[in-house]
């Protein structure tokens, strides 16, 4: 089992002995990619299936494999362990796709079909495959439900200079979204393959390409011709995270409303907790229902943008904790409790951590939350120039904690959707490398949670939300190209003051 820093104890809870956890990242541990290649005797042949592999894996890993002894990778037709599970795999969903008002999209998407058009010349493309559910939604003004917590649909699309085609079950489509995509061609889902075959000749003859997203599988590539296709950032990603004014505002609305869910929620958690009888008796899926519900009673809100981290003691030390009713923990004043909750609402996305606690923390537990907070501060006041990437700013968030030998096993910060994913790139703020590509810009969103763990005890994380904007310096060294950015925080949640070790700060962080 391979895995990155934020799954490894998690992973080790729930794996027996059967397993091999291989911890991605840390020294001496390769990638599955080279754990294949490596392990495999010369000529072994390797089926996969091609539509659940990027083009840019797909293509790496059939080199490397052919490179040793006339290996192979092999597309395979159809996905072995489909024809296993049969007819007891659960059907596509079929729920009805529903449209993204321009009040809350802020652009038509006409509009926003002639942008990305806009861009071919510069690209040297004649159109563009967008195979990212989120992409799609965007560039559409549509949202659905078939994936759980995000506000996206089961589709490919594709945009040439003369056409723009949506490749979508017809079943999901009402009479309002018919309306809504006049001009635009819809095809059934899985027609994209046999179709971008066919085009295959035609780019052949004219010896020109299309664009496809970095994320496309290889069997979208395969379908065109490896030949035929440019394999590049989607235009799209980046047109996406650039939020125009409609959507900020909405972004920091939605906050508003979201934060005070949470406010009524912690409120009535002490309250339950402290004089209520809830110690020791409510569980963290409890409360972690409690939150859906006033979240839900919200104006626009739509659902949770990820299944809700409700964690007390150790079971905050696991990053991506999911407590399961009959198998979580009860809250305990005695205990840190790390909540990590985000809402999906009809003017944006919401992504909040807190972590309190309702008892005495210990000196450590508050030296820990302190250094956490130090670096959330540090990162919440950056100034930077236009362009500067999340890689650069990301030792600032950690710092505090270096200097007593800590730290944290996850990025720092990831983009935000506006009523869409709430992971959204291409910005982000941590150590991968793609990050030094992907440099700030006004009008991107950005999470800054810096955490610390410590396996068996407590988790801690501070997380808001926030706007890239640009402010003003006294000087421009950049000669006005893009001048400067900071980040404006939209998340309206308390941190809790008895954790803070008020010694810790200096005069400017408090």
């Amino acid at each position: 089992m391979f895995t990155d820093g934020r799954y490894f104890l998690q992973a080790r809870q729930q794996m027996d002995d059967n397993w091999t956890l291989m911890k991605r990242g840390l020294p001496g541990v390769p990638t599955w990619q080279e754990y294949l290649t490596d392990h495999l005797p010369a000529g072994t042949r390797v089926g996969i299936d091609p539509t659940l592999l990027s083009s840019a894996e797909g293509t790496s890993l059939k080199e490397t494999l052919n490179a040793r002894g006339n290996g192979d990778l092999v597309a395979i037709e159809e996905n072995l362990v489909d024809i296993v599970w049969g007819s007891q795999r659960p059907p596509r969903p079929q729920d009805k796709v529903f449209i993204h008002d321009v009040k809350y999209a802020g652009e038509s998407h006409m509009d926003k079909i002639t942008r990305v058009r806009a861009g071919f010349e510069s690209l040297d493309t004649d159109g563009l495959v967008v195979a990212a559910l989120d992409e799609i939604a965007w560039l559409f003004n549509l949202r659905g439900s078939d994936i759980d917590y995000n506000p996206v649909f089961f589709a490919y699309a594709l945009v040439t200079k003369a056409d723009v085609t949506l490749y979508i079950d017809d079943a999901k489509l009402d009479s309002n979204v018919r309306s809504h995509l006049q001009g635009i061609k819809t095809r059934p889902y899985s027609a994209i393959f046999g179709e971008l075959d066919e085009l295959s000749a035609s780019l052949v003859q004219s010896k020109r390409k299309l664009l496809a997203g970095q994320n496309a599988s290889w069997a979208l590539v395969k379908a065109l011709g490896e030949d035929n296709v440019k394999v590049d950032k989607s235009p799209i990603t980046m047109l996406k995270s650039l939020k125009n004014s409609t959507e900020l505002d909405g972004m920091r609305q939605c906050h508003i409303r979201d934060g005070a869910a949470m406010a009524n929620y912690f409120g009535w958690l002490e309250h339950e907790l402290l004089f209520n009888g809830g110690h020791l008796r409510l569980s963290e899926v409890d409360v972690a229902d409690k939150l859906e519900e006033l979240r839900r009673a919200q104006k626009h809100c739509v659902g949770l943008s990820f299944d809700t981290i409700s964690s007390v003691g150790p079971n905050g030390a696991i990053i991506h904790y999911s407590p399961k009713r009959g198998s979580d923990a009860l809250l305990d004043v005695n205990k840190m409790y790390l909540c990590d909750s985000g809402g999906q609402y009809l003017d944006g996305t919401t992504d909040v951590t807190r972590t309190y606690h309702f008892g005495t923390p210990s000196a450590w537990e508050r030296e820990c939350f302190t250094r956490v907070l130090k670096g959330h501060i540090a990162l919440d006041r950056a100034v930077f120039p236009s362009g500067t990437s999340g890689y650069a700013l990301d030792p600032l968030a950690r710092l505090p904690l270096w200097e007593l030998g800590l730290d944290y096993r996850h990025g720092t910060g990831h983009g935000v959707g506006s009523f869409l994913n709430v992971h959204e790139g291409p910005q982000g703020v941590g150590m991968r490398m793609n990050y030094l590509s992907a440099g700030f810009q006004h009008g991107m969103t950005i999470t800054n949670e810096p955490g610390y763990y410590e396996d068996g005890s407590f988790g801690i994380r501070i997380e808001n939300t926030c706007l890239v904007v640009k402010t003003e310096t006294k000087f421009d060294y950049t000669g006005g190209a893009g001048g400067y950015l900071t980040f404006e925080p939209v998340t309206m949640v308390p941190i809790q003051k008895k954790l803070i070790r008020s010694g810790l700060l200096n005069e400017d962080e408090k």
